[in-house]
């Protein structure tokens, strides 16, 4: 084989060496390895941002569909938690509503029993006024309940509460009023016990409104089961909405933690194998020694 010169061998593009061709302008080998090690580097990244997050979905391009149906979920989800919320505060409204009431009660169980007291014909005048005192007391608390307000909500008006019980806004639940200003409780409240014939008729209205009171009472009762009932059922709503969700985008962390373990081998081995990749055009200076 004829001589050579050390330039004309580095315009060479390559040299052979047993039957392998060794380049030196094009490390094919660096290349192939740098572009696998890339691509180990990035699944890498991916299963960490998974593994962080508990989420399969870390963007919309890792399950296009998959995440605008997550999505949709989401939302729901929120808007049945904030249904949820609102039966909650009726369920509030209900239960101070019905405290007032059993405070009502035990005033007009006070003053039928002072009326009855007041029939006593054994008692002078003087002991009706005093009986009567008490009466008129326990009437203007009666009246003055019927004022009384929820966060700035009429607890004893005439209209009804209209309560939203699903997640898309388009079905409500009529809360029933219940109405201190009644006819059967300002006649009760109004009477006076001064005199048996007025005590007499005093009882008989304090026995009607105590009476109104139970079916009042009742209203409120059913509304709470009411409301505990679609409460219940937005509970369950969430839960399977939740369930759902989490199918779509949770992650398993078992087999993402497997994934991980691969990629992580690979992105060492890969680095590895490139540096012994791009150490490999330096066998040619053995050539030139």
């Amino acid at each position: 084989m004829p001589s050579c010169s050390m330039k004309e061998l580095w315009r060479r593009s390559d040299f052979k060496e047993g039957t392998k061709t060794m380049v030196i302008n094009t490390n094919y080998s660096a290349l192939s390895s740098g572009r696998q090690l890339g691509e180990s580097q990035g699944m890498l990244n991916k299963s960490l941002a998974r593994l962080s997050s508990g989420s399969k979905l870390v963007n919309p391009s890792d399950d296009a569909a998959g995440f605008a149906v997550s999505a949709r979920f989401d939302a729901q989800i929120n808007r049945t938690q904030a249904a949820v919320d609102n039966i909650g505060n009726a369920v509030s409204f209900s239960q101070t509503q019905d405290g007032y009431l059993k405070k009502v009660a035990k005033a007009l169980d006070r003053m039928s029993e002072l009326s009855l007291l007041a029939l006593d014909e054994t008692k002078s005048d003087t002991d009706r006024g005093l009986y009567n005192n008490e009466f008129t007391k326990l009437g203007a608390f009666v009246t003055a309940s019927s004022t009384r307000d929820f966060n700035g909500v009429s607890m004893f008006g005439s209209s009804a509460i209209n309560v939203t019980v699903n997640s898309e806004g388009t079905s409500n639940f009529a809360y029933s009023a219940v109405n201190l200003s009644l006819n059967s409780y300002t006649v009760a409240t109004g009477s006076t016990i001064t005199t048996t014939a007025n005590a007499s008729t005093a009882l008989t209205n304090v026995k009607a409104a105590i009476n109104q009171l139970a079916t009042d009472r009742a209203t409120v009762g059913a509304n709470q089961a009411a409301l505990n009932m679609y409460q219940e059922q937005l509970g369950v709503s969430k839960d399977n909405l939740t369930a759902a969700n989490s199918r779509i985008k949770d992650v398993n962390v078992a087999d993402e933690s497997t994934t991980f373990a691969k990629y992580n081998i690979l992105v060492q081995a890969g680095t590895a194998m490139l540096a012994q990749a791009n150490a490999s055009p330096q066998s040619a200076l053995r050539l030139l020694g």
